[in-house]
């Protein structure tokens, strides 16, 4: 027990020195102060207190040697803490202010996925998403074969991905509300410039019941041009997914148009 009892003061004193090393350290003058506390700090992963440190001593050292060190360990340490934003950023000025870094690659990459990190999901504004795939790109034609290079290429991805996403729900967004002249517009302009995305069968799907259910609906006079535009559309589907999951929706839709076809060829 009395044992137990030294360890815990022994503890208490550590913390306490530690504290009191710190707090000299934030009212210290000297930039060398703050300096050796704040490597101390980041190294025993205390991110918060070390970064108050770096905070005040990083344009002092700018440009100095000891700046390399600071501005990645603070970079690192915000990025830990996941204050990405301001990670990204003194990535930035690690390479602006030591280009020849060899840090630089991995800085690179890092303020760029610390903005893939910022990004919000797709139905929200997409600013960061730009600026993020922006940086990945001039990661990726900086140093195309780095260890990061994988990575890099699969965060590109997940983010156009995601811009493709918010793209297609606008579009099919037009069908729920059945504005459907809008809806084709729409999804036309969709599958145009995203010829390889995820979402193209069901794009291309959508694209069959706007087209069906604007035909279905149409004046007499309009209604077999637009059959004959629905029937364009099936085939477009199947063409391109013949086993696809929406077949039998299609299929459905297909008999009910090829029937009021019919009545248009009996007219004849």
């Amino acid at each position: 027990m009395l044992m137990k009892k030294y360890i815990i003061i022994g503890l208490l004193g550590v913390l306490f020195a530690s504290c009191g090393e710190y707090q000299k350290a934030l009212k210290s003058t000297d930039g060398s102060v703050k300096y050796i506390e704040a490597e101390k700090l980041y190294k025993a992963k205390k991110y918060k207190k070390a970064n108050r440190l770096f905070e005040q001593i990083a344009s002092e050292y700018a440009g100095k040697p000891q700046g390399e060190r600071i501005y990645y360990m603070y970079g690192d340490a915000c990025y830990q803490l996941k204050q990405y934003s301001l990670a990204s950023y003194q990535f930035e000025r690690l390479q602006k202010l030591y280009p020849r870094s060899e840090k630089a690659t991995e800085a690179s990459f890092l303020e760029a996925k610390s903005l893939y990190l910022e990004t919000p999901k797709y139905s929200v504004d997409q600013t960061y998403t730009y600026q993020a795939l922006e940086k990945l790109q001039y990661f990726l034609d900086r140093y195309p074969n780095s260890e990061y290079t994988k990575e890099a290429n699969e965060l590109i991805l997940d983010l156009v991905t995601r811009l493709e996403k918010k793209d297609f729900e606008i579009a099919k967004q037009y069908d729920k509300i059945r504005d459907y002249q809008a809806a084709m517009k729409s999804l036309d302009n969709f599958l145009t410039n995203n010829p390889g995305s995820p979402f193209r069968e069901e794009a291309l799907y959508t694209r069959l019941h706007s087209a069906y259910e604007w035909a279905i609906n149409s004046v007499e006079s309009k209604k077999e041009e637009r059959l004959n535009t629905a029937k364009e559309a099936y085939d477009n589907l199947l063409r391109a997914y013949p086993e696809s999951k929406f077949k039998k929706e299609a299929e459905n839709m297909l008999a009910k148009i090829n029937t009021s076809l019919k009545s248009f060829t009996s007219q004849k």
